[in-house]
């Protein structure tokens, strides 16, 4: 359904260290500068098939969040979701809601950790178990 994921970036050196960092624990090599038109500079993620790209805005603002936008990331392990979110702390990130664990409801369980990348974009680590 989607092609790719594109989060804005304040500070593009930052946030590429961060998601160099983040991402690698998920198998995804540094992210790749691609040349754009319009001058901004982007970095592109690539893992088996998915996109995922930190951008400066287009029109020279601010990058804000989406209030109530999370993007989230597929895990193998536990062991691996918390070693995405403690690299994530180590390189300007933020923990927010529940520390990372299982949590169950509705029949549902699953391991999440959550995170905020150096613009404030939310992040989810995900496992259904």
């Amino acid at each position: 359904m989607f092609s790719h994921i594109m989060v804005g970036a304040n500070d593009i050196e930052k946030s590429k260290i961060f998601y160099d960092n983040v991402l690698g624990v998920l198998g995804a090599k540094p992210g790749l500068m691609v040349p754009n038109l319009t001058g901004q500079t982007r970095y592109f993620y690539f893992l088996d098939g998915m996109t995922f790209c930190i951008s400066e805005p287009i029109d020279g603002e601010q990058a804000t969040v989406g209030n109530g936008s999370t993007v989230g990331f597929n895990i193998e392990n536990e062991a691996m979701g918390d070693k995405w979110h403690k690299i994530g702390l180590d390189f300007g990130g933020a923990s927010i809601e529940d520390a990372p664990g299982v949590r169950e409801f509705e029949g549902m369980k699953m391991y999440l950790a959550y995170l905020r990348d150096p613009s404030g974009n939310k992040l989810c680590a995900l496992k259904q178990l």
